[in-house]
């Protein structure tokens, strides 16, 4: 929903960063996506791919999802685009991932003038859960997230209401499902050989539920956006040759130069990549959610055994 007072553009155009944005919301004019009722489907801006794969799955074909990082993209790193702030004037419902992921949201949202509310995913993970951002990677912790998803697109589409319910008890039954598969999976790895090293600190909720070990990250931060000593280096390679780590893992969206250059000298493998921070693009095996998870388990489970242990999961 599209409210940009004069008052505001003369504030926004004090601040050089949000000019070409305030320029594209004007431009882009006051329409908006109708409800149910109206036929038209329902605006809903998500910030990362993950979120808006589970809003699609939860809303259907009531709504309209527009994802603000697109595939493959690194959320450490990201601009916010005249796009951007385009789909969040006319958007009925913001859904964020929350955590340092996605803090520049909130100059997007300042630049559009919406007034949708904004749900933040990050804050209905229980008391006392890790800190890391990366939530997603524990299918409990999705679980949550399609329920708060669920009222949110109730709230904002009162009529559908019935058909979100719907939709959302089938997609946390497969969640469920998923959570179950990849337990029992890597229970069938013992457990000194789970021991992970990846690009950066973004697994930490996944290796918490399946009793992974993390025995160190490329990237000593739970951001890409870092870049490791020389220091950070040498303390990893001493300890993946005193662990006897058999695979480094690197990750979709990141460039494993390092973590090649690492695998040399210690004699470790490079595993198959993991969709950790992003979804893939359409046709590969982590373009939903769940075929993201199922894939980087597979991935985890081959690098850890060497090829010994193979799983059936998910694949969508």
């Amino acid at each position: 929903m599209m409210r940009m007072t004069f008052s505001k553009l003369v504030a926004m155009f004090r601040r050089p960063t949000l000019i070409i944005l305030a320029l594209a919301t004007v431009i882009a004019g006051c329409g908006e996506a109708e409800g149910g009722d109206g036929g038209e489907r329902i605006g809903v801006v998500s910030t990362t791919t993950q979120v808006a794969d589970m809003a699609r799955n939860v809303g259907g074909d009531r709504v309209e999802v527009t994802s603000l990082l697109a595939p493959g993209a690194d959320p450490h790193d990201y601009e916010v685009r005249p796009a951007d702030v385009e789909a969040l004037s006319r958007a009925r419902a913001v859904l964020r991932s929350g955590g340092e992921l996605d803090e520049w949201l909130g100059e997007a949202i300042e630049g559009s003038g919406t007034d949708a509310p904004t749900v933040d995913l990050g804050e209905r993970l229980p008391a006392g859960a890790n800190p890391d951002p990366h939530w997603w990677h524990d299918p409990r912790n999705a679980e949550r997230a399609v329920e708060a998803i669920r009222d949110a697109l109730s709230a904002a589409d009162p009529d559908g209401e019935g058909a979100y319910a719907r939709n959302a008890r089938a997609y946390l039954d497969e969640l469920e499902s998923l959570d179950a598969a990849v337990r029992n999976c890597m229970q069938r790895v013992p457990a000194e050989q789970r021991k992970l090293v990846t690009t950066h600190d973004a697994l930490a909720h996944y290796a918490e539920r399946y009793d992974i070990e993390v025995v160190g990250t490329v990237i000593p931060s739970s951001s890409t956006a870092g870049q490791p000593s020389a220091g950070d280096t040498r303390d990893l390679v001493e300890t993946i040759e005193r662990e006897d780590v058999k695979a480094i893992f690197t990750e979709s969206s990141v460039n494993p130069k390092v973590e090649k250059a690492i695998a040399d000298e210690t004699g470790a493998t490079i595993g198959t990549p993991l969709w950790a921070d992003t979804l893939g693009p359409e046709g590969s095996s982590g373009d939903t959610y769940i075929g993201s998870i199922a894939a980087n388990t597979r991935a985890l489970v081959d690098g850890f055994t060497g090829g010994a242990v193979d799983c059936r999961l998910p694949a969508a």
